[in-house]
C-alpha cells in the first residue's frame, strides 16, 4: 500500500514540470520553476544576483552596519587616513569622513536612482512602443520620429543638457536620466508588438469585440514585459554610470550626500597620493554595474522564449 501511495503521489518537481497542469496556479508555478532552473544554471548570473541582493541588504541595514557617520568627519584625527587604518577599513577622505560608511549609505542613493529611473522610463517606453506598433500609420510615424530624435544624441550628453536645464540636484538628475532612457524600451516594445499584432491570437481577440486599449494592455503587454525587464536590468549599469557622471560634474547629487559620483569628484584631486578617496567609490560602481550586467545576461537567457523552447 505504501508503494502504491508513493506512485500515485507525484513529487513537487514532477508536479511543477507536468505538461498537463490542472490549474492556472500550477501552470504559473511551473513556468516560474523552469525559468529559475535555466537562470540558476548560469553561475555568473547567480553571482550577479548575489551582488544585487547584497546591495539591497547593505542599503537596508546601513544604519546598523556603518561604523561611522557618513557626513560627520574628524579632521583632527582622521584626515586622509589610508585603508587599513584601525577604525577606518577603507580609509578616510579630505574631511576626515569614513569612506566605508559613505559607501554603505551611498548604496541607498544608488538604489534610489536605479529604481526611480526604471519606474519612470520603462512604462513610458513600453506604452509608446506598444501603441506605435499596434496602431501603425501616422501615429507610428510621429512616435518613432520622436524616439529617433532622442536616440540621435548620446545618452550622457542629453542627460547633461536636461540636468543643466532643470538645475543641480539628485531628483532633477533622476528626471534627466529617465527622459533619456525610455527610447530603447519603446523600440523594443514596438518590435515585439509588430510580431504579434497580426497573429491569429490577436485576431481572435478582435473578433470577440475587445477594444484596442484592452488588446494592448491585456494581451500584448504581457508578451513584451519579459523583454523589457531584461533590457531594464542590462541598462541599470549605464544608469549608475550616468548618475555618477552627473554627480562628478556637479549636476547630480550635491555634497555632503554620500553619492558615489560625488565621492569620486571630491577625491579626484587626490588621486596621485591619496588614491583610495576616489578609487573606493569607483570600485563600488564597478562591482554593482558588473552585478547588473551579469544578472541581465542571466535573465535574457532564462526569459528568452527561443532559449526556453530548446
Amino acid at each position: 500500500m505504501t508503494a502504491t501511495a508513493e506512485t500515485t503521489q507525484p513529487s513537487l518537481r514532477d508536479w511543477l514540470l507536468s505538461d498537463r497542469p490542472q490549474s492556472r496556479r500550477q501552470a504559473r508555478l511551473g513556468r516560474s520553476y523552469v525559468t529559475w532552473r535555466q537562470f540558476s544554471a548560469n553561475r555568473l548570473a547567480v553571482i550577479g544576483l548575489l551582488i544585487i541582493v547584497g546591495l539591497v541588504l547593505v542599503a537596508a541595514l546601513a544604519d546598523v552596519i556603518a561604523p561611522h557617520s557618513p557626513v560627520i568627519g574628524d579632521l583632527t584625527n582622521a584626515y586622509l587616513k589610508p585603508p587599513g587604518t584601525p577604525g577606518y577599513l577603507l580609509g578616510t577622505d579630505d574631511l576626515g569622513r569614513d569612506i566605508l560608511s559613505r559607501l554603505i549609505y551611498g548604496s541607498r542613493w544608488t538604489l534610489y536612482i536605479v529604481v526611480l529611473v526604471a519606474i519612470i522610463s520603462a512604462p513610458i517606453g513600453l506604452i509608446i512602443g506598444m501603441v506605435s506598433g499596434y496602431t501603425g500609420g501616422w501615429i507610428d510615424t510621429i512616435l518613432m520620429r520622436i524616439t529617433d530624435i532622442f536616440l540621435a544624441f548620446p545618452k550622457l550628453v542629453l542627460a547633461l543638457a536636461f540636468a543643466g536645464a532643470l538645475g543641480a540636484g539628485i531628483e532633477n538628475a533622476v528626471i534627466a536620466i529617465a527622459i533619456t532612457s525610455w527610447p530603447p524600451y519603446a523600440r523594443l516594445a514596438r518590435a515585439e508588438t509588430m510580431t504579434v499584432r497580426h497573429s491569429d491570437y490577436i485576431a481572435a481577440v478582435q473578433l470577440m469585440g475587445a477594444s484596442p486599449l484592452r488588446i494592448i494592455f491585456r494581451h500584448i503587454m504581457p508578451l513584451c514585459i519579459s523583454s523589457v525587464i531584461v533590457r531594464v536590468t542590462l541598462d541599470m549599469a549605464g544608469v549608475i554610470l550616468t548618475a555618477a557622471g552627473l554627480g562628478f560634474l556637479g549636476l547630480g547629487a550635491q555634497p555632503p550626500l554620500p553619492e558615489w559620483g560625488v565621492m569620486i569628484a571630491s577625491g579626484f584631486k587626490y588621486y596621485l597620493d591619496q588614491w583610495w578617496v576616489a578609487a573606493m567609490p569607483g570600485i563600488a560602481i564597478l562591482i554593482v554595474s558588473l552585478g547588473f550586467n551579469l544578472l541581465g545576461d542571466g535573465l535574457r537567457d532564462a526569459l528568452d522564449p527561443k532559449e526556453s523552447g530548446q
